[in-house]
C-alpha cells in the first residue's frame, strides 16, 4: 500500500498542532524552517514544498506496518506480542565499571562499547544528561563518551535530530540508540531512503529501548526543580512493577515520587502508541521484572543476533533464561498497550477504520481490540 506524501505545513496541521509529535527528531536536523525549543518542534520559517521528509519519516504520518515489517523483516507485521522475536534472554555486562553507570544490566552501553572495539561501528548516536538534566543527543566515538550517555532518562528528546546533523558524505559506520517511536521512523527512513542527509544505510546496529511512555522534558522538569537541587541529581529510574514510582538519586540518597504523580507529565501522544518494545530495533533493551541487575533483551534480526552472539563469545555479556512468569508478564503488558493505544486511537477519531496514523490489516486490528488480561494478570 502507498500512502501520499505531503510537506510540512501538513506535517505542522496533521501532527504537531494536534499535540501528537512524538519528538523523535526525524523532521528536524538537516531544515532550515524547524528547530526544537524548549520542548517542542517549531517552525522558523514557513516551507512551501509539497513533499518533504520531514512528514514521510514522521511515526505519527501514515505508517504502513506491513511495509516496514517487510523491509526490517522480509515479512508482513505479525500478530505476536512482542513483534518479531528471534531470541528473548535475560543479559548482564561483565563490567564492573559499566555496571554502576549502566541502567540494570549495562547490555546497551555493552554492546555499544564492543561495536566500536570491533570496528563494526565508528561511533554510536545517543544521548546523555546536561547538567540540568535535560536530554541532549551526542555522537560517541570512544567508550568514555559512551559512559557519559549509560542510564535512563525518561524524558523525551529529538533523537534523530542528531542522526540528521551528521555530514551527508560521512562514511562513519554507526549505532544508535533509539524508543520505539524513533525507531519506526528510522524504518520510514530505510524504505525510502534520503538523498540529501547522511547515508541512512551507515547505521549498522539500532538498539531499541522499552518505553511505556515518556515524560514532557519542560513540564517534569518544572515539577523536579520545586523539589530538588536539580544539577546534583545523579541518575533516574523507575523501577520494574510492582514497585510504582520514579526514584532520583542525588549523591547516596534516594528520593522517590509515586509513578502516578510523575504520569501527569507524560507525552500526550505517547496515549496512541502500540509499540513498548521497540519491535523494529535489531535488539530490544528493558529491565527484568522483579530481578535486579539484568536486562531483557530480545533479538529480532541476523545482525542483532550475531553482535550479541559475539558478546557472549566474548564474555562481556553474561546471560540466563528469562522466567517464564515474567516473560508472560511481559507479553501481558505488550498486549496491554497495543490494546489501550488502538482505543484511545479510535476514541480520537470515532471510527475503527480511521486509525490516525497506522495503517494495519483488519484481522490484526481486530484482535489486538479483542484481546483481554488473563485473569490475575499484574499489570
Amino acid at each position: 500500500m502507498t500512502t501520499k506524501t505531503k510537506g510540512m505545513a501538513e506535517l505542522f496541521k496533521e501532527v504537531i498542532n494536534r499535540g501528537l509529535c512524538t519528538l523523535c527528531g526525524a523532521c528536524i536536523g538537516d531544515c532550515p524552517y524547524t528547530v526544537f525549543y524548549r520542548g517542542k518542534i517549531r517552525m522558523i520559517d514557513f516551507c512551501n514544498r509539497e513533499e518533504g521528509h520531514c512528514y514521510e519519516y514522521c511515526p505519527r504520518t501514515p505508517t504502513v506496518l506491513d511495509d516496514i515489517s517487510r523491509m526490517i523483516f522480509g515479512i508482513p507485521y505479525c500478530d505476536e506480542e512482542l513483534g518479531t522475536v528471534r531470541e528473548i534472554m535475560m543479559a548482564r555486562t561483565t563490567d564492573k565499571k559499566i555496571r554502576s553507570r549502566g541502567q540494570y544490566g549495562g547490555t546497551v552501553t555493552t554492546l555499544l562499547s564492543l561495536a566500536l572495539s570491533q570496528g563494526l561501528i565508528d561511533k554510536a548516536v545517543l544521548s546523555r544528561n546536561s547538567s540540568e538534566k535535560q536530554p541532549e543527543g551526542m555522537v560517541a566515538g570512544s567508550v568514555d563518551q559512551l559512559m557519559e550517555c549509560a542510564g535512563s532518562n525518561y524524558m523525551a528528546y529529538p533523537a534523530l535530530e542528531t542522526l540528521n546533523r551528521i555530514p551527508s558524505d560521512s562514511k562513519d559506520k554507526l549505532g544508535i540508540v533509539v524508543t520505539p517511536c524513533q525507531a519506526i521512523a528510522l524504518a520510514k527512513m530505510r524504505t525510502s531512503p534520503p538523498s540529501r542527509r547522511v547515508e541512512i544505510s551507515n547505521v549498522r546496529i539500532v538498539l531499541g529501548l522499552f518505553c511505556t511512555w515518556a515524560l514532557d522534558y519542560c513540564r517534569f522538569h518544572g515539577f523536579l526543580k520545586e523539589r530538588l537541587d536539580i544539577p546534583k541529581i545523579r541518575k533516574f529510574d523507575i523501577p520494574p512493577p510492582p514497585a510504582n514510582r520514579f526514584d532520583v538519586y542525588i549523591g547516596k540518597e534516594v528520593r522517590s515520587f509515586s509513578l502516578d504523580e510523575v504520569r501527569k507529565y507524560r507525552m500526550p501522544t505517547c496515549a496512541y502508541c502500540l509499540d513498548m518494545t521497540a519491535e523494529f530495533a535489531d535488539i530490544s533493551v528493558g529491565a527484568v521484572e522483579g530481578v535486579e541487575g539484568w536486562n531483557t533483551v530480545i533479538v529480532r534480526t541476523e545482525r542483532g543476533a550475531s553482535l550479541l552472539e559475539m558478546a557472549i563469545q566474548k564474555r562481556v555479556l553474561e546471560t540466563d533464561k528469562l522466567p517464564d512468569r515474567i516473560l508472560a508478564h511481559l507479553k501481558e503488558a505488550s498486549m496491554i498497550k497495543k490494546t489501550r493505544g488502538l482505543k484511545e486511537i479510535i476514541r480520537q477519531t470515532g471510527d475503527e477504520n480511521n486509525l490516525l496514523y497506522l495503517v494495519m490489516r483488519d484481522e490484526l486490528r481486530d484482535r489486538f481490540l479483542a484481546w483481554n488480561a488473563p485473569e490475575g494478570g499484574t499489570h
